[in-house]
């Protein structure tokens, strides 16, 4: 009862954040809904710089969230309850969402899984992977879709499929002859010389 109590008083201090200082509501919303096809442009641009390295990452990226998701979906089934517009009174809903199991949050799942491993390779500038995703979490609660609980398992979930990813990769040799097989083809319709450049 106490830990539920301390969700959704953190839920409310986020969420009436949108009453609060309501000019901000448009770049959360934004970043709550549509910063999915940012992820997507990170992950295509990142594939096409034609560099082995960042195509190992982004395999590994999407491998690590699609753990994450399947773990995501494993824990839902211990664990349910609905968005808060649809269990508590006087919540600042911004963005239409279906009335299903909000635990945990599948935007966190996948900013999380997908940023950290992409940090983690690159090992650097981990302030931007970071930072991406924790703002991610807390715009979904700003919005009303989601309790701290929900981003917070999320987070988790990514972060540790990001980890178990990147320590089983090196150890697929199926991951290095899918790339020398992709990437001989490749340079037989679009030669490309410089492969060395890294983005």
């Amino acid at each position: 009862m106490a830990f539920s109590k301390i969700n959704i008083d953190v839920f409310r201090s986020i969420n009436d954040l949108g009453s609060q200082f309501s000019a901000l509501n448009p770049v959360v919303i934004f970043m709550a809904e549509y910063m999915l096809f940012f992820i997507c442009f990170i992950i295509v641009l990142y594939w096409f710089t034609r560099t082995t390295k960042n195509r190992r990452m982004v395999i590994q990226s999407l491998c690590a969230c699609a753990l994450a998701e399947i773990l995501g979906k494993a824990a839902g089934q211990f664990y349910s309850h609905h968005q808060p517009f649809a269990a508590l009174p006087h919540v600042n809903k911004l963005v239409e969402h279906a009335v299903d199991n909000s635990f945990p949050s599948d935007h966190t799942i996948l900013f999380f899984s997908i940023f950290i491993s992409i940090w983690m390779v690159r090992k650097k500038g981990w302030w931007f992977w970071l930072v991406i995703p924790v703002c991610i979490g807390v715009s979904r609660i700003w919005v009303g879709v989601h309790y701290p609980v929900d981003v917070a398992a999320g987070a988790l979930l990514g972060i540790i499929s990001a980890l178990l990813i990147h320590w089983v990769m090196p150890r697929l040799s199926i991951i290095n002859r899918f790339l020398v097989f992709y990437e001989d083809i490749e340079q037989r319709i679009l030669p490309f010389k410089n492969k060395s450049k890294s983005l």
